[in-house]
């Protein structure tokens, strides 16, 4: 089984679990005062307007089973006008034989936001030929240096990430995101990236599909200690609170409109889901997956009713309890 298809065997393996957004509680509101036709899911970013603030986050591409997938992420996207972010497209650059597995996501979504993604470390060549392959309409870089680590046969020299996504940055002509894959960031790092221009970033936290499990899994002799690494979404997301100037993407956990609505009121523009969709149209057919999502849809603008919100910029001041957990988190955050 090849890398890619080993990614995929393994997330489909992974199932729903508790995370730090169950550490977290709205307060109901007992007047909303509002009709549901009053609600509006849209978001303004990248200079569009997008009808829900959910996009569908990095997955996979590079082999025939990606090929499908994308496909069926590609139909699914467009039927909803979601953003799409590809996986890798490192293997196509190497191997042109394989960049049908990513250029499938074009055919089937024309004139959709499709968001292409290379590793950390790529050089600025790289990017444009990603972003030409796919006429992406923004590029993603993930940094990945835990999973790296772990990974048989992955990257352990992390030297010039930040210059190299500093002249991404400077030389790119489509909007660049930074985007972890699982590990969440600290204001520390968040800080380092908005020191060099970054204004896009995935928080992408601890929480979800955890790529530490995934490649020890393929290891021989697993590192073991380093399958609860990272900061979880949540607490990114608070740590994203103390840097200001950055449009931050909530994704990592991310199960259902609940999760979305508590992200969103924390700060975040848009929310990333990947495990979601994975599992979405590996088990259901197109008209299915249409009519699941939608009726994810349809739960979060009535939890948006009930909380007597309209719009999705309003979610920021609805009132939120956290569990004493987040708190003493929270408290730590310097």
């Amino acid at each position: 089984m090849n890398r890619k298809d080993a990614h995929i065997h393994f997330a489909l393996q992974q199932s729903s679990q508790t995370n730090d957004f169950d550490l977290i509680r709205i307060k109901s509101n007992t007047f909303p005062e509002i009709a549901i036709e009053n609600i509006d899911l849209s978001i303004s970013l990248f200079n569009r307007v997008f009808p829900t603030p959910i996009y569908l986050n990095a997955m996979t591409g590079g082999s025939d089973q990606a090929k499908v997938l994308n496909e069926r992420f590609a139909r699914l996207a467009h039927h909803f006008q979601l953003p799409m972010a590809t996986g890798s497209v490192s293997a196509a650059l190497k191997d042109a034989s394989l960049a049908s597995t990513f250029t499938i996501i074009r055919q089937h979504y024309p004139d959709g936001f499709i968001i292409a993604n290379l590793g950390a470390g790529q050089s600025v060549d790289h990017a444009k030929r990603a972003v030409a392959l796919l006429q992406a309409n923004a590029f993603q870089i993930h940094v990945n240096a835990v999973q790296e680590a772990i990974m048989p046969e992955g990257e352990k020299d992390y030297r010039g990430w930040l210059k190299g996504i500093q002249d991404l940055q400077t030389n790119l002509p489509v909007p660049l995101i930074i985007k972890e894959v699982g590990f969440g960031m600290d204001h520390r790092a968040l800080q380092q990236l908005k020191q060099i221009g970054v204004t896009y970033v995935d928080l992408a936290g601890k929480g979800g599909t955890n790529f530490a499990v995934i490649e020890n899994q393929r290891r021989s002799e697993p590192f073991h200690s380093l399958n609860g690494w990272g900061l979880s979404t949540v607490e990114s997301l608070l740590e994203a609170q103390h840097v200001s100037g950055i449009n931050y993407f909530a994704s990592g956990g991310i199960r259902n409109p609940l999760d979305v609505i508590k992200a969103l009121a924390l700060g975040a523009k848009a929310v990333g889901l990947s495990g979601y969709f994975l599992h979405l149209v590996s088990q259901h057919s197109h008209e299915e997956s249409v009519a699941i999502f939608s009726q994810f849809m349809l739960e979060l603008k009535t939890i948006m009713l009930v909380l007597g919100v309209s719009k999705i910029a309003s979610l920021t001041k609805i009132p939120l309890i956290f569990e004493q957990t987040l708190v003493n988190y929270r408290q730590q955050i310097k």
